[in-house]
């Protein structure tokens, strides 16, 4: 039996552009908020930030239908400012990062609890709770050029319209110059990687039928359907 692959480039919509923003690598920072690492029962201590990654066919637009994945009761929702990266680099310091910072959106890292608390009880790697289909809903990318370099502005999500998240990126406890810079000694980042940068408190279950809108003032909102 003969098989035949097509190749697969998936890419994100470009704020007010036909063009698109072909995608490399999705990488993730965990535990980026105190607010949020002490609701998950840890201690936020700084030190250096986790990193995770997700499959680029996670990648799944705003206004989409997000199906309720298999193997999991417990589906939560993390609202996260995403950095689009636009050239390649290795070792970058934190005053050269906004160098490489092609723009920004906003995404939701979904995640299946559950399976990720067995994980860290048995030390195990979070592939099964962070990396599954539709996994990494995002907005369209607004261009640097065109809105700066964002340090602060809050970041917020809805649930069928009942307030869940609510704060501010300047709360990040690695903000985005450090996250480039711890990331890029351990990767070579290339142009259409994507890095969501972590989620505040008041993350919880949802079901099917619940509308989630979110995002960050001056950047980008982010609205799916879960079914």
């Amino acid at each position: 039996m003969q098989y035949i692959f097509e190749p697969m480039c998936p890419s994100v919509q470009i704020a007010g552009r036909t063009e698109r923003f072909p995608l490399h690598r999705i990488y993730c920072v965990g535990w980026n908020y105190v607010s949020h690492v002490r609701e998950m029962g840890s201690d936020p201590d700084r030190e250096p930030p986790i990193f995770f990654m997700k499959p680029l066919d996670a990648i799944t637009p705003s206004g989409s239908q997000v199906v309720y994945p298999p193997a999991t009761e417990n589906l939560h929702y993390e609202i996260e400012l995403v950095v689009a990266i636009g050239r390649e680099g290795h070792a970058i310091s934190q005053d050269q990062a906004t160098e490489y910072i092609w723009g920004y959106g906003v995404g939701i890292d979904m995640t299946r609890r559950d399976l990720q608390a067995i994980a860290k009880q048995r030390g195990q790697p979070w592939d099964a709770a962070k990396s599954f289909d539709q996994s990494a809903p995002i907005s369209e990318l607004q261009p640097a050029e065109h809105i700066g370099h964002p340090s602060s502005g809050r970041i917020w999500l809805e649930v069928n319209g009942e307030p869940r998240q609510d704060g501010d990126i300047e709360q990040l406890i690695w903000g985005v110059p450090e996250i480039i810079e711890h990331l890029s000694a351990l990767f070579h980042l290339r142009a259409g990687d994507l890095i969501f940068t972590g989620t505040p408190a008041g993350v919880s279950p949802i079901e099917r039928g619940d509308v989630l809108r979110g995002g960050v003032d001056g950047v980008a909102t982010i609205e799916i359907e879960i079914v």
